[in-house]
């Protein structure tokens, strides 16, 4: 207790006993008043006194000083005369101090500091993230030792200089012998002047030097406090080079008003300068780097320190002139734009009161001007020259005359287009490969494709537009992809059809001379987007029309050109706008339709539809979902089987796309809706009766009860009281139980609906589609054929049979809408099977004695195409040698007289169609087997593919078969058939 109230009474008595410091002028000449004491510095008499100052911090709350964030400046000042008499030394020497003295820490806590170093009599605030540094921090303010090194952190050897906050995060996570290895030998014994947070405010004191490391989490070190080597302080070179940095200070100081600030609060808490912290100073406050701002610190000979403050000093001043230059440059443009905007403000004021102006060609011209200045930088010249040329026009001309309207809606159009504006391109591929999962199942040539494009984009810094053709049967996702795809590229996205137009002005636009003249849909799609790299869908391409207003198809080669979209001249804009960085993306059910010329600028990608398979996946993961959103139906409120959704599959939903498929789930959901709002009104009154009838029969005497334990305010009328305390569960027990019980009551109430096969017929009516396999067992003359159709492909049955015979009566009719190529096939067919059955039996004259009927089923579709060519010979043979082909078998091939199979079309939608109709064998053109091998896993998976070249391979395939092959493919059909079920 007594060496407390000793140190508290000597505490109290030196911070009453030191007078206030008195803050210093910020002007220009504070430095002076500073720096000035030098000289007298030089002239003082050694055996006056010895002044020491230092920083301590008040510990009454361990926040630093009594405000709690600047320190008290505590001076101890001791006469170098012996005292009259040594009982007061005595009596002074026998009182042990609260604060141990700076010098007197030689173990001290090591704190990294990133970016500069710490000076004496500067502060610097820092951020400590690790929580034991900062712990640790803490207890040495508690126990009143505020003092820590500062080090500055050494940059990681190999590397560049990183970002401030790469380097703080590696600050961060730096620790222990990694971190004592990283930072510099000389530091700064710095006084903790205040904790908020994980921010830490540091004020310089003196130099150190680390010795050897103490302990590693956290971070503690011996240190060595070092002092400037002795100098002569009237020593002519020391005063010639600090008066030097003096005058450079002063001529800094007069363009820098930062730096004033620097000098008062550097003056208040230091004291008077000397020609250490001169130099100390003007390192400091300097602009220079880290590193050379450490070789200050390290250096400990005065007039070598002052030498390099000197350097940097001299540089800052540089900087200063060259910023001066600049502001003044800067300065008289803008002054002479101010001129020029006054006198224009003038002009514009007397052409005005003259009548030479109207307000309304005024405001509009401000308002295109207004308009353009954003993208002014960017605006082409031709475009600029233009704009100032309608302008000037525009004022020349009366407000009532239609060219001014003329002009005006120009000038509207141009102004409004985004020169120069570019959207910021996505080229992360993993995120573009996410993206297009999200919106879509399958479709992996697309995808790469678009992938591809990515990562062209990455390697060479930017990105060129190209012509991409999606074809395929309607609803396979066409121009959803392309939505995908513009957001995956992060870009604007806009469509427009082309299907039926038969004028060119849409394309390119009309002449302004024309009444109600407008640009053509790309002028259109810039205003709308607002970029010049939009992704533009170009929807239904194969469908344009032709006209007497010219011909679209030729007017888009322009559009789509890679050669020449760079200088795309709309008729009604006339000047060349940029198009060759959009991304024209069409779409096209029919890749025939389109013109040649138009196609060879395209890159054609064929989506030929999807299996059953790749069916259910987009309708659980994508379209039962958007369904039930649409609807308003909770998952958990309804339920369709697998079972269901693949009876809708296969005998609703059989056509390649998805189109139809969705509007089936959104009819289910339509009228499970339904169901569960008649389910919800009906049991709507039986819920709600009883709360009601509850809430009329009341007992007056529960609100008296209420009233009297003062639980209930009576502030309303009796019977919302009491519904109130009716409907209040006393217990919060009883409110969890009564919530369980009303939840219970709405599941019984709304029950969860189900969708099975045994249901399904109630939600969409009968089946549409049937079993494509006509036959079980192919009977005689009939050959299961493949045919390629706009909505994808299908199976195709050729029948063949006998009319009637008799000698020399041997011919062909041929029905079922067929055009002139599948008649041709036909012709080809009877004349190649004659030659066939002649080879194989010579002494069959079937052929030549008997009228053939050969029939396509589904009469009523047009058909036509040389595919059928080898099915129609297979059909006439097996009919002519009274023998079938086998059942799981189908065909597919164009036949020359000479029995060579050429190659076919549609490869994957006939392979899809073969799978659909259960076959397992299929007969494929030789050419075609690169085709096939591009396909997917799962639409290949279990079939027995041959690919030839002659039709004599086909023969053997089809007819040389024995008991045993029939026996084995029936067991096989009936091995998938019940595993089927």
């Amino acid at each position: 207790m007594l060496k407390l109230a000793f140190s508290s009474s000597y505490r109290g008595h030196c911070l009453n006993t030191v007078a206030p410091r008195p803050r210093v002028k910020p002007d220009s000449n504070s430095l002076f008043d500073a720096v000035g004491r030098l000289t007298g510095l030089t002239r003082r008499s050694p055996t006056n006194s010895l002044s020491r100052a230092f920083f301590c911090s008040d510990s009454n709350d361990g926040s630093g000083s009594g405000s709690g964030s600047q320190p008290v400046v505590e001076v101890e000042v001791k006469g170098v005369e012996s005292d009259s008499d040594g009982s007061d030394s005595k009596a002074s020497s026998a009182i042990v101090p609260t604060y141990p003295r700076p010098e007197d820490y030689l173990t001290v806590l090591a704190l990294p500091l990133p970016h500069r170093p710490l000076f004496p009599g500067f502060y610097m605030p820092i951020y400590v993230k690790d929580p034991k540094l900062l712990a640790a921090l803490q207890e040495s303010r508690k126990r009143q030792a505020p003092y820590a090194g500062a080090f500055l952190l050494k940059d990681e050897p190999g590397t560049e200089s990183s970002p401030s906050s790469e380097t703080e995060k590696s600050v961060y996570d730096i620790k222990g012998k990694e971190l004592f290895n990283r930072l510099h030998e000389v530091g700064t014994l710095a006084q903790i002047s205040s904790i908020q947070g994980d921010q830490v405010v540091l004020i310089g004191h003196r130099r150190l030097r680390i010795t050897e490391m103490v302990s590693e989490d956290p971070l503690t070190v011996k240190v060595d406090h070092l002092k400037e080597k002795p100098y002569d302080k009237d020593d002519d070179v020391i005063k010639a080079t600090s008066f030097e940095v003096i005058s450079t200070l002063r001529d800094v100081l007069k363009t820098s008003s930062l730096w004033r600030d620097h000098v008062q609060t550097y003056s208040q808490h230091i004291g008077d300068f000397n020609f250490p912290r001169l130099a100390d100073f003007g390192a400091a406050i300097s602009g220079a780097n880290k590193l050379q701002c450490q070789q200050v610190l390290e250096e400990l000979d005065v007039h070598k320190r002052l030498q390099l403050t000197l350097e940097l000093v001299k540089k800052e001043m540089e900087i200063s002139k060259i910023q001066e230059s600049i502001a003044k440059a800067i300065e008289e443009k803008i002054s002479g734009e101010q001129r020029r905007y006054l006198l224009n403000e003038q002009l514009k004021a007397i052409k005005k009161e003259l009548g030479l102006e109207t307000d309304d060609k005024t405001a509009l011209s401000a308002k295109f001007r207004e308009r353009l200045e954003p993208n002014r930088e960017k605006c082409p010249p031709h475009v600029l020259q233009v704009i100032e040329e309608e302008l000037t026009k525009l004022q020349l001309l009366e407000a009532s005359s239609s060219e001014f309207n003329v002009t005006r809606n120009y000038l509207d159009w141009l102004t409004v287009l985004p020169w120069g504006n570019y959207s910021d391109e996505n080229f992360d591929v993993i995120q573009a490969q996410t993206i297009l999962d999200e919106d879509h199942y399958g479709l992996a040539d697309v995808k790469e494709r678009i992938l591809e494009f990515i990562a062209v984009g990455k390697l060479r810094g930017t990105s060129q537009g190209k012509i991409i053709c999606l074809s395929g049967p309607p609803g396979v996702g066409k121009t959803s992809i392309g939505r995908s795809i513009a957001r995956a590229l992060n870009r604007k996205f806009f469509r427009f059809s082309v299907g039926g137009l038969s004028d060119v002005a849409e394309i390119k636009g009309h002449r302004r001379t024309y009444i109600g003249a407008m640009p053509g849909k790309m002028v259109q799609c810039l205003k709308n987007v607002g970029t010049e790299n939009p992704l533009v869908l170009i929807d239904e391409i194969d469908k344009l029309g032709r006209g007497h207003a010219g011909d679209p198809a030729s007017a888009l080669l322009e559009l789509l050109d890679p050669e020449q979209n760079a200088n795309f001249l709309d008729h009604y804009l006339d000047v060349p706008i940029d198009l060759s960085k959009v991304l024209f993306v069409c779409t096209a059910n029919v890749v025939d339709n389109i013109p040649n010329p138009l196609l060879d600028r395209m890159e054609v990608i064929a989506i030929a539809g999807y299996i059953t398979d790749e069916k259910m996946h987009i309708a659980r993961d994508y379209l039962e979902k958007t369904a039930r959103e649409a609807c308003g139906v909770k998952p958990e409120q309804v339920e369709v089987t697998d079972a269901a959704l693949l009876g809708l599959i296969e005998n609703y939903c059989r056509e390649a796309g998805v189109r139809n498929l969705q509007k089936h789930i959104e009819k289910i959901y339509r009228k499970i809706a339904l169901r569960l709002v008649r389910e919800g009104s009906s049991n709507e009154p039986v819920m709600v009766q009883p709360a009601d009838a509850k809430a009329e029969v009341v007992d007056e005497s529960d609100i008296l009860a209420a009233a009297n334990k003062a639980d209930v305010e009576v502030e309303t009328s009796v019977q919302v009281d009491a519904v109130q305390t009716n409907d209040q569960p006393k217990d919060p027990k009883d409110a969890a139980d009564s919530k369980e019980l009303q939840e219970t009551e709405a599941t019984k109430a709304v029950e969860k609906v189900a969708v099975d096969t045994s249901n399904l017929t109630d939600f969409v009516g009968k089946p549409v589609f049937h079993a494509e396999r006509i036959y079980d067992q192919t009977p005689v003359g009939v050959v299961m054929g493949l045919a390629w159709t706009a909505m994808g492909g299908s199976t195709l049955y050729i029948e063949t049979t006998q009319v009637e015979q008799g000698e020399g009566k041997g011919a062909l009719h041929l029905t079922g809408q067929l055009g002139d190529v599948m008649k041709e096939s036909a012709q080809i067919a009877h004349t190649l099977a004659r030659a066939i059955l002649l080879e194989k039996e010579p002494a069959n004259p079937y052929f030549a004695n008997s009228k053939l009927h050969l029939h396509v089923p589904a009469g009523a579709t047009p058909k036509d195409g040389p595919s059928a060519g080898c099915t129609m010979i297979t059909s006439m043979l097996s009919l002519a040698m009274k023998k079938p082909v086998r059942k799981d078998l189908a065909m597919t091939g164009e036949v020359t007289l000479t029995g060579k199979i050429l190659p076919i079309g549609g490869v994957k939608e006939k392979t899809i169609a073969a799978k659909r109709s259960e076959v397992r064998t299929i007969i494929f053109p030789a050419a075609n087997r690169r085709d096939y091998d591009e396909l997917a896993p799962n639409v290949t998976e279990g079939l027995d593919v041959h690919f030839v070249d002659d039709y004599s391979q086909i023969f053997s395939l089809a007819f040389e078969y024995d008991d045993n092959t029939t026996i084995m493919l029936m067991m096989e059909n009936l091995r998938l058939y019940l595993h089927k079920k």
